[in-house]
């Protein structure tokens, strides 16, 4: 695959890129210029939240018209026809991980570099005009510490490498997620500060503690005092619903009859199940084909039947949906009705917040630790910290401002661009005269 040539660009144009678990975000900044966000005309209004998801799709009669979408465009398709497109969301969660090689789609083999710079092309493709004109050098955020299980952040940043060059850049730089947010809250200081940032995106939650001071032309300088993160936010948080909410009444839990004795249900197909990024490639899988010889075996088959429907009709989209309301209701109310209905199946139950709560507390207390970890590797107290910026989605979820009202005194807490802030602030860092002390390249080989 190879780039369209870069066309001139205007001088000292500074590009961000925020490449989310759940979406991704371009930036664009001049020179003493605040940035501006790259839109997209996409089917339902003009966004700049491009949602980090591929579509492929490839009628049964002419399997070599393959066609590939990606954003909104990518569920446009699955909409259009759920049963032949192939849905993957939140693929970067395997962006570092080894045991991910590649996976097969529609007969293809695609490697994780691969369905990134897929994805990278349609998102320029469908950016018009604005993403015609791309500088040579790109700024690109990257976790603290990255999704899964033993993440190996060289291999992720790799694969980073490999697809964005294919895009055309000849420079690119990796900057921590937080940090890039830190430089957009900065814009909002008034006097020189000790901030700690806290982005809580789909698949990590990372922190960033920096001091930023006035030098004598009256310009802020930052100085970077202690990091930390953890590979678990808002999917996370998703997985603890469906594990709770849906896959019960799809078999979890339940017993299988095998040479004359009852055994459990394996666990290992539910916990695919509950994970976007796995969910797409279960259907493909070999535990497809053990996952219909147990409806034959099962002691309640219906509920298993309802697992292989969810699977063979494709109805992952609706399930993130169902999953992502509840969600957002129990951020703005005490009480949230959970209602997943596709095709034969249909799961309606009442939550209650606290009962949410209590699902999350691993991942709450995995949270809470890396915000002591971010602040004792600053050598600061929380009194030692001025200001706090909460950014992405996860920030409004009540529990996890909790962590930081028992830490900090409200008036130092403030929460905001959730979408725009890593994007907004890379693309402000390109302008730094010092932009190689917080940008990482990629060690390749």
């Amino acid at each position: 695959m190879s780039a369209p040539p870069m066309t001139s660009t205007p001088p000292g144009l500074s590009l961000g890129i925020d490449f989310g678990t759940t979406n991704t975000v371009l930036a664009l900044a001049a020179p003493g210029a605040p940035a501006s966000l790259a839109r997209f005309p996409a089917p339902e209004g003009d966004v700049f939240a491009f949602r980090s998801a591929l579509a492929f799709h490839a009628p049964p009669d002419q399997p070599t018209e393959r066609t590939v979408e990606a954003g909104p465009w990518a569920i446009e398709a699955y909409v259009e026809d759920p049963l032949e497109t192939r849905f993957i969301q939140s693929f970067k969660t395997f962006a570092a991980s080894a045991s991910f090689t590649e996976t097969q789609i529609l007969g293809r083999r695609y490697a994780f570099e691969d369905l990134l710079s897929a994805f990278l092309f349609k998102l320029r493709e469908h950016g018009g005009e604005t993403l015609a004109h791309l500088p040579a050098r790109v700024i690109v955020g990257r976790p603290v510490t990255f999704a899964g299980a033993a993440p190996d952040p060289r291999l992720a940043l790799s694969r980073y490498e490999t697809a964005f060059a294919r895009l055309g850049f000849s420079e690119i730089l990796y900057v921590y997620e937080p940090v890039g947010a830190a430089f957009f809250f900065a814009r909002t200081l008034k006097a020189d500060a000790t901030v700690l940032v806290g982005d809580f995106g789909g698949g990590t939650s990372d922190f960033s503690i920096i001091r930023f001071k006035r030098d004598g032309a009256g310009a802020f300088r930052a100085e970077p005092l202690g990091r930390s993160g953890v590979g678990v936010a808002g999917d996370a948080f998703d997985y603890r619903i469906i594990d709770q909410l849906v896959s019960p009444a799809l078999g979890k839990g339940s017993s299988y009859r095998t040479f004359g004795k009852t055994l459990p249900i394996p666990n290992r197909y539910y916990s695919a199940f509950a994970r976007w990024d796995q969910l797409a490639l279960l259907r493909a899988s070999r535990d497809m084909r053990e996952i219909r010889k147990l409806e034959r075996e099962a002691v309640e088959p219906e509920k298993i039947a309802r697992l292989i429907e969810i699977l063979d009709d494709n109805h992952a989209y609706p399930l993130y949906r169902a999953v992502s309301r509840v969600k957002e209701t129990l951020s703005r109310q005490d009480q949230a009705r959970f209602a997943f209905e596709a095709g034969g199946v249909s799961i309606v139950r009442d939550v209650a917040r606290g009962e949410f709560e209590s699902w999350i507390a691993p991942e709450l207390a995995k949270i809470e630790g890396a915000v002591d970890e971010a602040l004792e590797g600053a050598g600061l107290t929380p009194e030692g910290i001025d200001r706090v910026f909460l950014t992405g989605g996860s920030s409004l979820v009540p529990a996890v401002r909790a962590i930081f009202n028992r830490r900090f005194a409200p008036e130092r807490i403030e929460t905001g661009g959730e979408l725009e802030s890593i994007a907004s602030g890379l693309a402000l860092m390109g302008h730094e005269p010092d932009l190689a002390r917080w940008g990482e390249r990629a060690v390749l080989g």
